[in-house]
Order: structure tokens, then C-alpha cells, then sequence
């Protein structure tokens, strides 16, 4: 088992938790959106991670 799609999952939490941070304080769009797109990108990356595939 590998460490990467946990290390990929608690990543995108702390991500969803800066988007959290970010609307709160009034940060621009950009910012919230940038920061809300790398979390998504890292959430899918852990969540593929873990499909099994076939073993070549």
C-alpha cells in the first residue's frame, strides 16, 4: 500500500480548509478559486490513486 493517496487526501483537506480560511477573510476570487482548483486536483489524484488497476 502505497503512502501517496493519503498523503494526496490530507493534502486536499488542508486545501479545502485555506478555501474555508480565504472566503472568510475577503480574499479575491482568483485566489479562493486557485486554491480551491488545487484541491480538487488533489482530491481526484488520491481518489484515482486508489482504483485498482491492472498490475503490469
Amino acid at each position: 500500500m502505497s503512502v501517496a493517496p493519503i498523503l494526496l487526501l490530507a493534502l486536499a483537506g488542508i486545501l479545502v480548509g485555506g478555501v474555508i480560511s480565504l472566503a472568510r477573510q475577503g480574499a479575491t476570487k482568483f485566489s479562493i478559486g486557485l486554491v480551491a482548483v488545487l484541491a480538487l486536483l488533489a482530491l481526484a489524484g488520491g481518489v484515482l490513486w486508489l482504483i485498482p488497476g491492472d498490475a503490469t
